[in-house]
C-alpha cells in the first residue's frame, strides 16, 4: 500500500516549525487513540500512522533525507525504513501523558528500580530559647532531639533478619508489572510490593515491621557571640534516617532571645536609655554605665537635651561571624524636678532670672509668622 505524504498525514506545510508539527500530532493523536476508539482497527491504523509522521519528521536528519528522497530514501538509509516504533518514539510522554498516563508507559513515572534508590532523609527542626546575655557571650547547650533511628535489629527493611523476606508473587521480584494496551506495552510500578520486589513475610520483632525506632537524641549545640532571634545553626547529619541506606538529612536549631529590660538591639548596635537632672543636662557630667563589658564611663556633653545620644564604640553585640563588633548608644532622658526645696526653688528663681525667656517674641509673633505662611 502506498505511503501517503507525512506533511498529509498531519496537516501541516512542508516547512512547518517543531511547535506547528508537536500541535498537529497531538490533536491527531487525541482523536485517534486507541483508548478512546476501543475494537476501531481504522483509527488505530490513523494513531500509528500519525505517530510514524511525526517521528520523522520532528528529527532533523530523517526529515532532511525524507525532504529530498521522500519514502525510498528513509527505506535506503542507514536507519532503515521508518514506521511506528513506540519503544524508540520518547516525545510520547512529552505530548500524551497529560491526558493518558503515558509517563508510566514509555518509562517516565515511577519505575520499580527508584523505589530502592538511596534517599536522603527528611530535615528537623528543633527551638531554642537562650538569655539575652548568652546570645552576646556565646554558650554551649544541651538539647534532646525526638527522632526516627533505623532499626538495628533488621537495618530498616522491617523484616526478620534471616527468612522474613520472600519474593514478591505478582511482578517476581523486578518491581515491575507490564500489560498490554491495545498494541502498546505498558510498564507500571507493582502494586502489591511498590516497587521493592519483595514482601514482608515475618515482621521484625524489633521495630514491628515499621523499619525505623522511635528515640531521644542527646546533642550539644555550640552556640556563637552576636546570635539572635531568627538565627538557624545547622547540625550535618542529625536529622531523620535515609530511606533504603540513604545519608541521614539536617537538624537545624531555631534561637529565639529573650528581651533584656535595659538595651534593645538594633542590628549589631546596642540602645539604652539614662536618666539625667537638669544641671548635668545643661553643665554636663560624667556618668558611670553598667555594660556587657563591665562598668564603663560615659562624657555627657553641656547642653543636652532630651532625646540625645552618646556613642560608645565597640561596646555593641559580637558580630555572629566573629569579626568587630557594634556599638552601644547611650539615649538622655533630662528629667525636671517635680519637687523642690526652698533653697533649690530660690537658686532656681535666681537662674531663672539670668537666663533669656524662651517664649519671648523676637523678630515676629507666631501670629505674625502663621498669617505670612497662609496668605
Amino acid at each position: 500500500m502506498t505511503k501517503r505524504d507525512y506533511y498529509e498525514v498531519l496537516g501541516v506545510e512542508k516547512g512547518a516549525v517543531e511547535g506547528v508539527l508537536k500541535a498537529a500530532y497531538r490533536k491527531l493523536a487525541l482523536q485517534f487513540h486507541p483508548d478512546r476508539n476501543p475494537n476501531n482497527h481504522e483509527a488505530e491504523e490513523k494513531f500509528k500512522e500519525a505517530a510514524e509522521a511525526y517521528g520523522v519528521l520532528s528529527d532533523s536528519q530523517k526529515r532532511a533525507v525524507y525532504d529530498r528522497h521522500g519514502h525510498p530514501g528513509l527505506s535506503q538509509s542507514a536507519g532503515g525504513a521508518a514506521g511506528f516504533n513506540p519503544e524508540s518514539f520518547t516525545d510520547f510522554s512529552d505530548i500524551l501523558g497529560d491526558f493518558f498516563g503515558l509517563n508510566d508507559l514509555f518509562g517516565g513515572g515511577a519505575r520499580g528500580g527508584n523505589q530502592n534508590r538511596a534517599q536522603r532523609g527528611q530535615d528537623v527542626r528543633y527551638d531554642l530559647e537562650i538569655g539575652f546575655e548568652a546570645s552576646m557571650r556565646g554558650m554551649s547547650a544541651d538539647i534532646l532531639v525526638p527522632r526516627m533511628d533505623t532499626c538495628s535489629r533488621c537495618k530498616a527493611s522491617g523484616a526478620e533478619p534471616q527468612d522474613g523476606l520472600t519474593v514478591c508473587p505478582m511482578c517476581r521480584g523486578k518491581g515491575e508489572v507490564i500489560y498490554q494496551q491495545s498494541f502498546l506495552s505498558v510498564r507500571r510500578t507493582c502494586s502489591q510490593c511498590n516497587g521493592r520486589g519483595q514482601l514482608i513475610r515475618r515482621p521484625c520483632i524489633q521495630c514491628k515491621g515499621e523499619a525505623y525506632i522511635r528515640s531521644d537524641r542527646k546533642l550539644k549545640v555550640n552556640i556563637p557571640a552576636g546570635v539572635d532571634t531568627g538565627t538557624r545553626l545547622r547540625l550535618t547529619g542529625e536529622g531523620q534516617p535515609g530511606a533504603n541506606g540513604g545519608p541521614h538529612g539536617d537538624l537545624f536549631v531555631m534561637l529565639k532571645v529573650e528581651e533584656h529590660p535595659v538595651f534593645d538591639r538594633e542590628g549589631n548596635d546596642l540602645h539604652c536609655t539614662v536618666p539625667v537632672n537638669v544641671a548635668q543636662a545643661a553643665l554636663g557630667t560624667e556618668l558611670d554605665i553598667l555594660s556587657f563589658d563591665g562598668l564603663k564611663s560615659v562624657k555627657i556633653p553641656d547642653g543636652s537635651q532630651t532625646g540625645s545620644k552618646v556613642r560608645m564604640r565597640g561596646l555593641g553585640v559580637p558580630n555572629v561571624n566573629g569579626h568587630g563588633r557594634g556599638d552601644l548608644f547611650v539615649h538622655l532622658d533630662v528629667r525636671v524636678p517635680t519637687k523642690l526645696t526652698r533653697e533649690q526653688k530660690k537658686l532656681f528663681e535666681q537662674l531663672r532670672e539670668s537666663l533669656p525667656a524662651e517664649n519671648e517674641p523676637n523678630e515676629k509673633g507666631l501670629l505674625d509668622k502663621v498669617k505670612d505662611y497662609f496668605i
